[in-house]
């Protein structure tokens, strides 16, 4: 266990798989998370779970595609709990096709997600952290921004440029205590690899050295160290959490 007691995370994207495991995680470390979903009710049912369990958690609902959508979500939330320490990039979305037939729209959608909204959400978030001078920026990002992958062109592009990204503002940022990592998950146990057929998926296994797909508590417990005090000399770093796979 990690001690964030007194911390306030911003977890997007919290609704399911790994963002609801990584708010499930960081608020049994002792945060405060506040869980950021489109919808409303799916993010609050995390949040039920989480403050059933006697740990501290908040709801709120935002189009993070949407920078002013953003902008006043984080302030908000300063308003409320004066401060963010922690900052949880997750969301993203996925519009798979081959480059000659994907549309400007599905790259657009995409590339708003996955890296603009993470832009917003760290230009608007930063300042309380540069005025507290501490702060930790986890920005999920995948081992398909590594490796690239056939029919995810827009997916690529938008999980390598969160690598580009994290090690610009790490060099930024870095003078004001803040710390900013890149989790890389490889393929991870959620509703979107559950519907694998289980030929692919043995096909998968038999590409990963420790010979299994990861659960969504192998990433979150990765964002609880890098969220901790133990990692405050790491930074601009991606760590690859995927068994192995593209060592």
């Amino acid at each position: 266990m990690f001690d964030l007691a007194g911390k306030i995370a911003l977890i997007t994207g919290a609704s399911r798989g790994i963002g609801k495991s990584i708010s499930m995680i960081l608020a049994q470390n002792g945060a405060h998370v506040i869980c950021i979903s489109r919808n409303i009710n799916d993010v609050q049912s995390v949040v039920d779970d989480i403050t059933n369990k006697k740990f501290n958690a908040s709801a709120a609902s935002c189009d993070i595609s949407s920078t002013d959508n953003v902008t006043s979500l984080v302030k908000n939330i300063i308003d409320e709990h004066g401060k963010i320490d922690i900052l949880v990039n997750n969301a993203g979305i996925t519009r798979d096709n081959l480059l000659m037939r994907m549309s400007e729209d599905d790259w657009d959608k995409v590339l708003n997600v996955n890296l603009k909204a993470v832009f917003t959400s760290i230009k608007v978030a930063s300042r309380s952290m540069i005025k507290q001078r501490s702060g930790r920026i986890i920005n999920i990002s995948s081992v398909v921004g590594l490796t690239g992958n056939s029919g995810q062109v827009n997916y690529a592009a938008s999980k390598a440029g969160l690598i580009g990204m994290t090690k610009s503002i790490a060099k930024e940022f870095a003078s004001r205590g803040i710390t900013a990592n890149c989790i890389a998950p490889g393929y991870i146990e959620t509703e979107m690899t559950s519907n694998l057929k289980d030929d692919v998926k043995s096909s998968i296994k038999e590409q990963i050295p420790l010979g299994r797909i990861g659960c969504v508590e192998d990433i979150a417990h990765a964002v609880a160290y890098l969220a901790s005090d133990e990692a405050s000399y790491i930074t601009g770093q991606t760590l690859t959490v995927d068994g192995g796979m593209v060592m």
